[in-house]
């Protein structure tokens, strides 16, 4: 399958072009909604932008209290390859990333959080990059951001990952992920609260060898400031759950597991310079 020829982004087409359905888009992107008023204009927009055209976003609300849905309506109403879903229960992440994945109708899967944005050349560069190389799972770098648009860090990543590699340390974004279906089928995220994009790579990396990072930044993450170091105890304990109960791992086997990615943790929070020469922390291509 050949990528369609790239076209300036959406505000410069024509009107006619903007109201022709696509049919059996070849991207899915999943993005799952709760209160994200505030942020989701930025984040649609971004997908829109974008230099490849031939996607669907799935926009999943999770009983938003604020007007996240009514945004979301005018923009399926702007734009027929956007799609709402609405969850009759607030069920969480994973359950409103289950639900997209299962409504989705392109042969790749694609996720951005409803206060990330990408570049606009992300979907292009990422999808030739699959599809040249035969990838099945492929993420990017990114740069992280805080709520007034500051720079605070650009993440890199490693070339390729494998299963007892992500094991140690999740390097893989969730808005930078992109998976193909026709060599994976589909596959969900498990039911968790925290940590289920972490919980999917895995799954994934059960089916197929590696995962192939692009050590370039193509999409934005915005840090919360309630996500912060007080989460950080809570987002441990789901790793561990995760190690023992979703991947169920033996006890000495998870204390391994868990001994790395906490070491690693501090290392790269507090340490960076030295993380980096440990390898712990990569540097985005040209840095």
């Amino acid at each position: 399958m050949t990528l369609p020829q790239s076209v300036k982004p959406l505000d410069h087409r024509s009107d006619q072009d903007v109201k022709q359905p696509v049919q059996s888009p070849l991207v899915s992107i999943i993005t799952p909604c709760y209160n994200a008023s505030l942020t989701l204009t930025k984040t649609v927009d971004s997908i829109r932008a974008q230099s490849h055209t031939d996607w669907e976003l799935l926009l999943v609300d999770d009983c938003s209290t604020d007007d996240t849905c009514a945004k979301a309506k005018d923009y399926c109403n702007q734009d027929p390859r956007i799609r709402l879903i609405q969850q009759e229960h607030n069920g969480g992440a994973a359950v409103a990333r289950n639900k997209g994945i299962h409504e989705a109708k392109g042969r790749y899967i694609a996720f951005l959080d409803a206060d990330d944005t990408w570049l606009p050349h992300k979907l292009e560069r990422q999808l030739a990059h699959m599809q040249n190389n035969n990838w099945a799972l492929c993420y990017t770098g990114y740069t992280r951001i805080n709520s007034t648009g500051d720079t605070l860090s650009e993440i890199g990543v490693p070339e390729r990952l494998a299963y007892h590699d992500l094991l140690k340390t999740n390097y893989i974004g969730c808005s930078t992920a992109i998976y193909d279906t026709a060599v994976l089928s589909r596959v969900y995220a498990p039911d968790l609260r925290k940590r289920q994009d972490f919980g999917l790579w895995l799954r994934i990396l059960k089916k197929t060898s590696y995962a192939y990072g692009i050590n370039e930044p193509m999409t934005t993450y915005l840090v919360q400031e309630n996500s912060l170091s007080s989460n950080k105890r809570n987002t441990a304990t789901y790793n561990w759950r995760l190690y023992r109960h979703e991947e169920g791992l033996p006890l000495i086997v998870s204390i391994y597991y868990f001994m790395h990615y906490a070491i690693r943790g501090v290392m790269r929070t507090r340490y960076p310079a030295l993380a980096k020469k440990l390898g712990l922390l990569h540097k985005t291509k040209g840095r």
